[in-house]
């Protein structure tokens, strides 16, 4: 009965993920879904800068908060280890769902493409970084990031192992293929309002302040082997490399 509802949990909170993905695809793209960037609840700008920035705050918090490994080793006392994956997820898409729910208007257009051409090339690498974060998902292992993997495994009762360290296809172009989706996703878009500029600007400093506490406990967990992947692979673009992340020079001794 246990690994039922363990299951059952484990199963239930990557559906709500699923529902807030998707959820969010229409959200920033401004179609389908009654609640977008472009059409939530109408405020006076005051209010909707402060409430959008606490709405992004929580999701921000929630989601750094959770992932690092005190908060994990503090969190699995109160919860059992083979839900702990699950229980961040099912959070996060909660917190997701609140942002949609209580997002405010801000219409005030920044910019508009008005071209064709334009249009096209921008709605084009909307979808791109949609489908570059989805599919980075599955380059490492998705249902191991989403907790599906640890249910399964307590199901057949067999015991979880933490995957190994693997670069494989867009990992080894850059480190951070999902994020970058994100980025491009969030600013991909032939008509940018002062909302959708607010969206795409915090959730970008979030990531870029995301990656940097990610990767501080990745190199505390694998030491020289992730620092040898930093410096040979970039952050967020091919090519290019910032801070810690520049290549080591290649220095030629001279023979005695």
């Amino acid at each position: 009965m246990k690994r039922l509802l363990i299951i059952g949990y484990g199963v239930a909170s990557y559906l709500t993920f699923v529902a807030a993905f998707l959820y969010a695809i229409a959200f920033v793209g401004n179609f389908v879904v009654p609640r977008t960037v472009d059409a939530g609840i109408a405020a006076p700008t005051s209010e909707a800068v402060l409430v959008n920035l606490l709405l992004l705050s929580v999701f921000a918090i929630q989601h750094s908060v959770m992932a690092r490994p005190a908060f994990k080793r503090m969190w699995t006392k109160v919860v059992p280890q083979v839900v702990e994956r699950s229980t961040y997820v099912l959070l996060s898409s909660l917190a997701l769902f609140l942002l949609y729910w209580q997002w405010r208007t801000m219409p005030a257009v920044v910019w508009n493409v008005e071209s064709t051409a334009g249009r096209v090339i921008l709605w084009a690498l909307f979808w791109v970084g949609w489908a570059t974060v989805f599919s980075s998902t599955f380059m490492i292992n998705h249902f191991d990031l989403f907790g599906l993997r640890q249910v399964w495994l307590n199901w057949r009762g067999r015991p979880y192992r933490e995957l190994g360290f693997q670069t494989v296809l867009l990992y080894r172009v850059i480190r951070h293929p999902i994020m970058a989706g994100f980025i491009v996703a969030f600013w991909a878009t032939p008509t940018m309002t002062a909302g959708h500029l607010l969206f795409a600007a915090v959730s970008t400093a979030y990531i870029l302040v995301a990656i940097q506490l990610e990767e501080h406990d990745l190199v505390a967990n694998m030491g020289e082997q992730y620092r040898d992947y930093q410096h040979r692979v970039a952050m967020l673009a091919p090519g290019l490399h910032l801070g810690h992340d520049t290549p080591t020079p290649k220095v030629r001794h001279r023979p005695a």
